[in-house]
């Protein structure tokens, strides 16, 4: 198993709910303040179940994200780390794809987080 896997980088804060050969399905929770370790995501769909402010970190660059409850964003294949920026609690669904993408993007022009 990969050691940056978000289940074992932060499993207090990922847990796996489904998973097959084709995806797996990780719902995600935390609390203003709280944050991750650097950990990587493949392709993945993203689903808000609450609204919330990140700051998504990678290779010195950094993303501020809000999102209301109820919204799906892409999240391309990437190495960050998130901090609950926000007042409310981060509730949400990562549904990731197992299967990689035939043209990746170059990890330098890619959006960090989510993107429509």
């Amino acid at each position: 198993m990969d050691p940056r896997d978000p289940a074992i980088t932060d499993p207090e804060l990922y847990r796996v709910v489904f998973e097959n050969h084709r995806v797996r399905v990780l719902e995600y929770r935390d609390k203003p303040g709280e944050r991750t370790h650097p950990h990587h995501h493949p392709d993945t769909v993203m689903v808000t179940l609450s609204a919330f402010q990140r700051r998504i970190s990678s290779g010195g660059r950094q993303a501020d994200v809000e999102l209301a409850a109820g919204q799906v964003r892409w999240v391309g294949a990437q190495e960050h780390l998130g901090e609950n920026t926000g007042a409310t609690e981060t509730h949400s669904i990562f549904v990731e794809l197992k299967e990689p993408d035939p043209a990746p993007a170059s990890t330098s022009d890619a959006p960090l987080g989510p993107s429509t």
